[in-house]
């Protein structure tokens, strides 16, 4: 099973090998059908600390890192 690859930016990096990634994504309002953001914040793994507050980065699905990180830096400024 292939594993989600998302695009996001980073809000915070303020934990040691930790970064926040901002995911946005559009939806179409079932009854007006405008479309709306919606946003939800990851915590994925950055080995490297090589990400800071503003980067557009590339998140991977991975194994379970911590109880809330189970996301990895994939590429930084896709």
């Amino acid at each position: 099973m292939p594993k989600r690859v998302m695009q996001g930016v980073v809000v915070s990096d303020k934990m040691n090998k930790t970064v926040t990634v901002k995911v946005e994504r559009r939806i179409m309002h079932p009854l007006y059908k405008k479309f709306i953001l919606r946003s939800k914040k990851y915590a994925a793994h950055d080995e490297d600390n090589a990400c800071k507050v503003g980067d557009i980065v590339s998140i991977r699905e991975c194994r379970p890192i911590s109880k809330r990180k189970k996301w990895e830096v994939l590429s930084e400024g896709a």
